[in-house]
């Protein structure tokens, strides 16, 4: 069997040779050019398992070609070499299709391991097992059979052949660290560590220690050395969960780990290479936090490369049904449970703010009221949605006033008016609509906090926003604890 064959795009002899000397030695083949020209010829007459390409050639740009490779060679991963400090050349190569980049001067390291993760998507097994899951119901965790489900499980093993940094947004409870799990199992990285953190779940003073890792020594109670976040996820993915949440200070030191790709420990004095995916995830608009001056611009752009966008559960009601299926089936393990069909219609009305976790809890509950296992409309115990009152008898209207007749026929034919717009009058027209929203807010906060008598975790858990953010939110709109 012969050995992967490399081609290597660049107009510099001298990087051109030690590349060349460094793919030989860990036993590939190697072809090279010294413009786009010359890569167009080899990659005419020669399939390669990787092509790595400089961004500035002679009669043309390095993007050029990764814009080629991707649309008409789509099995073959493409690299780009970047100027040092080319952050942007870096991410405008990603978003064209580059698998990766490597910043000059190249480091043989990091060229070895992006070598290595290439060769592995690159293998003829590893094409026909990810077309095979894409067309497979079950290779995924996130489930549906709506439009939107469908074309969101193609973006994700189209997004597991590629090392770009991906920001998936969506509302809570929509399954966003489903789709990331799903995006590193696709990938080459699936026998690699995934790590989930939620970065609105770390104190800020111990932000560093947790994602970077100490030396024995380097605190009080560091009474041993240990690794942080990156390099537990060293070789597989990193999901940054709530990035929005990360303060100020924390994300310049995440950004440099990023660019660098390497991490010093606290107390070390020597950095270390890693190699992780990077996946970040929020339920807030980050371009908007970056507006607000909460999240620096710089790291935006590196993070939010490409975005993958997770539909709401109302926007995909007809996967209601399976959903409900899945979780009665896990919920039930000793006797099943079933949805009447009108359960069912109520559900698939629902608005489900809460998404696909909101429906777990309103099945774990629905089950434990069931009576014979059959779940009925009454028993779901849905938000604003009225119990089911049976119609009164004919010959009981039929005895009403008339006066009463016209009040029960007008209320059957006005329109029900949900709980959200009942409790939050509309303003007039015109009206400042930011200052609307932030009364509104405002408004919501006040109430949990009284109802929980001013204890903000309990507050933080009914509005289902972690601490840090019900702080950043009291503090912007200017609620503070009454005086006793």
């Amino acid at each position: 069997m012969s050995s992967p064959r490399i081609l290597v795009v660049d107009d510099e002899p001298d990087l051109r040779e030690l590349l060349e000397i460094t793919l030989v030695k860990m036993g590939l083949d190697v072809d090279s050019a010294d413009s786009l020209a010359g890569a167009r010829r080899h990659l005419a007459g020669d399939d390669y398992a990787l092509v790595l390409t400089d961004m500035r050639l002679p009669d043309g740009l390095g993007i050029d070609l990764v814009r080629e490779v991707a649309a008409e060679r789509k099995h073959t991963p493409i690299a780009v070499l970047t100027a040092f400090g080319s952050a942007d050349n870096a991410v405008a190569a990603l978003k064209a299709g580059a698998f990766d980049y490597l910043s000059k001067p190249v480091g043989l390291d990091q060229l070895r391991t992006m070598v290595q993760s290439a060769l592995r998507i690159s293998r003829p097994d590893a094409v026909s097992l990810t077309e095979a899951d894409a067309q497979s119901q079950t290779a995924l965790r996130l489930l549906g059979r709506s439009a939107a489900m469908q074309e969101l499980r193609a973006q994700i093993v189209r997004l597991a052949r590629s090392m770009a940094p991906i920001a998936i947004s969506g509302e809570s409870g929509s399954g966003k660290e489903l789709a990331a799990r799903d995006i590193h199992a696709q990938s080459a990285r699936a026998d690699k560590p995934f790590v989930a953190v939620n970065c609105g779940a770390i104190p800020e003073t111990l932000m560093e220690a947790e994602f970077f890792g100490y030396r024995k020594g380097a605190f009080t109670g560091a009474t041993e050395e240990r690794d942080g976040f990156f390099q537990a996820a060293n070789g597989g993915t990193l999901m940054l969960d709530e990035v929005a949440d990360l303060p100020l200070a924390m994300q310049v030191k995440l950004l440099r780990a990023i660019q660098e790709r390497r991490v010093r420990k606290i107390g070390a004095t020597a950095e270390e290479l890693v190699d992780v995916r990077l996946i970040s995830a929020t339920h807030q608009e980050l371009a908007a936090c970056v507006e607000r001056g909460v999240f620096r611009q710089d790291l935006y752009y590196r993070l939010n490369v490409i975005e993958l966008r997770l539909p709401p559960l109302r926007e995909r009601s007809d996967d209601i049904g399976l959903l409900a299926e899945q979780i009665l089936r896990r919920l039930c393990t000793d006797r099943p449970a079933t949805l009447a069909p009108e359960a069912l219609q109520a559900l698939q009305a629902y608005a489900f703010p809460g998404n696909v976790r909101e429906l777990e809890n309103i099945l774990e509950r629905a089950v434990a009221f069931a009576n014979n296992g059959v779940i009925q409309v009454d028993d779901l115990a849905l938000k604003g949605v009225a119990p089911v009152q049976p119609a009164p008898p004919a010959q009981a209207v039929a005895e009403l006033p008339e006066s009463a007749k016209m009040e029960a026929a007008a209320l059957a034919a006005a329109p029900a008016q949900t709980a959200p717009a009942a409790m939050i009058g509309l303003p007039g027209l015109p009206c400042s609509l930011p200052d609307h929203l932030d009364q509104v807010e405002r408004e919501i906060i006040r109430c949990a906090l009284a109802k929980t008598h001013f204890n903000r975790t309990q507050a933080a858990d009914l509005l289902g926003i972690s601490f840090r953010q019900l702080r950043y939110r009291m503090q912007r709109l200017d609620i503070h604890e009454p005086e006793t």
